[in-house]
């Protein structure tokens, strides 16, 4: 296995480092992969890497890369162009692709004309799936089929599926994994909630595959287990950016066999500060690999990281991406601070009143906070009431994190109060209400904390309490609802850019009111349509693309 050197030690006079670049004449991209060639790295790392790691001059001849070729039924394969656009338009999607580049494969909307693994179709039967969701539909013939994939989808539609059966029959192709082989399949995500909940779902989906095994590598868990799970080899790996990197550093495992990359919540990546992380394994990947880039929202950062690393990559949209989603019943109410958590409470205990006179269990409820001392509080606060309640946020143990988790997801608790450490990929079955007893700063987290109910086509419906602080965000709230209640497409924009320009949108409007009851006029209206029009751009206008692309920054 060769042996992963940190960029700090690359230039380091007192080490050799030799490169290997591979070339595939299918893929233009070139990736130097940076090796040891001499003790010096091993000694320079003595203090990161346990006695029984292999020698970093100790390199195995990696087997080739196994892209099998790919066909979907006879039926599929006859669709012509008019009847391949005729059904992206039912299941809503935007499928582009370089001018350059080959049509992107039709969307396929069975598993049958797949034309899958038996062992996979007969845990897809297990699981009950009966139809593909949108992004399934379309993003599996794509990954299956090779190609890049840059895929945006509103949250609770089926992405993790998406990518993980087409990985599980890309890693039955290969070569057997051998003891100190790096994974044949990386996932890397944003939090370690999304990286379990990932996992569970490669294991769902290859129940019926004895030979693969996976590994989940993530932080506030027991690293020498995870030591133990990489070096003995394993076909996938479901990691956090920072752990993974330790591990190559520790020399645990290796990129040298990944053909098949996913980022998942690759905007929540970004946004946590990961993309050094993430540039890091990306540039030193295998030469022959496909990438599968998903996430939410897609802000501009998101595609600069895709034009520099993904080769001609097929995006796909379904829907409305960053707007609420429509299946979310929204109610805004004003409160003043100190009157948040009584008004929560009245609340809640009416509910439980109400579920309790139908012959109903108490709703799965939601309730998102500002900060970790809040989450405890209002959670203590429930609990004396007589409701049901955990808190959820980063401060939390992993042990306690995942017990919160279990204990909401079985409805043994019916109330998780949490901060945004829940807010994105969080996929629990049949959240009914999600209450925003602090507004998040942008409309972005917004999106992602209503989206956690309404999912996979049901219906869901959100409360959220406001004060004068959150007028801004209040008014482009209203304006999302009654756009989507006229049936208008919108996306908002999003991204590191969009959080600057909004605060500085809210930060001046916040001017103006001062300023006008200081000068005795009363507040000022917010017209959105006029006053911050840049922070909306339509979604139907396919020449823009992303909405971060009307800025000219």
């Amino acid at each position: 296995m060769s042996s992963y050197v940190p960029p700090h030690l690359r230039n380091s006079n007192s080490t050799t480092v030799a490169t290997r670049t591979t070339v595939d004449n299918n893929n233009n991209n070139h990736h130097s992969l940076a090796f040891s060639s001499s003790n010096s790295i091993s000694h320079s790392n003595a203090s990161r890497r346990s006695s029984d790691a292999p020698p970093p001059s100790r390199i195995f001849a990696v087997p080739d890369t196994v892209f099998p070729s790919w066909q979907p039924s006879e039926r599929v394969s006859r669709m012509n162009p008019l009847q391949i656009e005729e059904v992206r338009l039912r299941l809503n999607l935007d499928v582009t692709v370089e001018s350059d580049s080959p049509a992107a494969p039709a969307p396929i909307e069975s598993f049958t004309d797949m034309c899958l693994d038996p062992k996979i179709m007969k845990d897809i039967a297990y699981h009950d799936y009966t139809r593909p969701t949108s992004i399934q539909a379309q993003a599996m013939p794509i990954a299956l089929s090779g190609r890049d994939l840059l895929g945006c989808a509103e949250t609770g539609s089926g992405k993790t599926a998406a990518f993980t059966i087409p990985m599980i029959q890309h890693c039955l192709a290969q070569p057997p994994i051998r003891r100190g082989d790096g994974p044949l399949a990386l996932v890397l995500a944003p939090t370690r909630e999304l990286a379990q909940q990932i996992e569970k779902e490669v294991k769902a989906f290859s129940r019926s595959v004895e030979s693969l095994k996976t590994a989940i590598v993530v932080g506030g868990s027991n690293i020498e287990k995870q030591r133990s799970e990489l070096r003995a080899g394993v076909e996938v790996v479901v990691a956090t950016p920072g752990r993974f990197i330790d591990h190559l550093q520790q020399g645990n495992t290796s990129l040298s066999r990944v053909s098949f990359f996913v980022l998942d919540e690759a905007d929540r990546m970004l946004d946590m500060g990961f993309e050094p992380q993430i540039r890091e394994v990306m540039r030193n990947l295998p030469e022959k690999h496909q990438t599968l880039l998903f996430s939410a929202t897609m802000p501009v950062e998101i595609e600069a990281l895709a034009k520099e690393y993904l080769s001609s990559p097929v995006q796909v949209k379904v829907g409305k991406v960053s707007s609420p989603t429509t299946n979310v019943s929204q109610t805004l109410v004003k409160v003043s601070e100190n009157e948040k958590i009584d008004r929560l409470l009245d609340l809640l205990v009416e509910e439980a009143s109400q579920a309790e006179k139908r012959g109903h269990p108490f709703p799965l409820t939601i309730v998102f906070v500002e900060r970790k001392t809040r989450c405890d509080e209002v959670a203590e606060a429930l609990v004396a009431q007589g409701l049901s309640a955990v808190s959820l946020h980063g401060g939390r143990s992993q042990g306690e994190r995942e017990t919160a988790l279990h204990d909401f997801r079985s409805s043994s608790t019916n109330i998780l109060v949490a901060t945004d450490v829940a807010s994105r990929g969080l996929d629990v079955t049949g959240v009914s209400h999600v209450i925003n007893l602090d507004l998040p700063k942008t409309m972005e987290d917004y999106v992602h904390r209503i989206g956690r109910t309404g999912r996979a086509g049901t219906t869901g419906g959100s409360t959220s309490f406001y004060t004068d602080r959150d007028t801004f965000l209040v008014a482009n709230i209203r304006k999302a609802i009654a756009d989507a209640e006229a049936g208008n497409a919108l996306s908002f924009a999003t991204g590191k850019v969009a959080r600057r320009k909004e605060k500085e949108a809210a930060a001046a409007q916040k001017e103006n009111i001062a300023l006008s009851r200081h000068f005795g006029i009363g507040a000022t209206s917010i017209n959105i349509e006029d006053k911050y029009k840049f922070m909306i751009t339509a979604s139907s206008n396919k020449g823009e693309g992303i909405a971060d692309s009307a800025w000219d920054d």
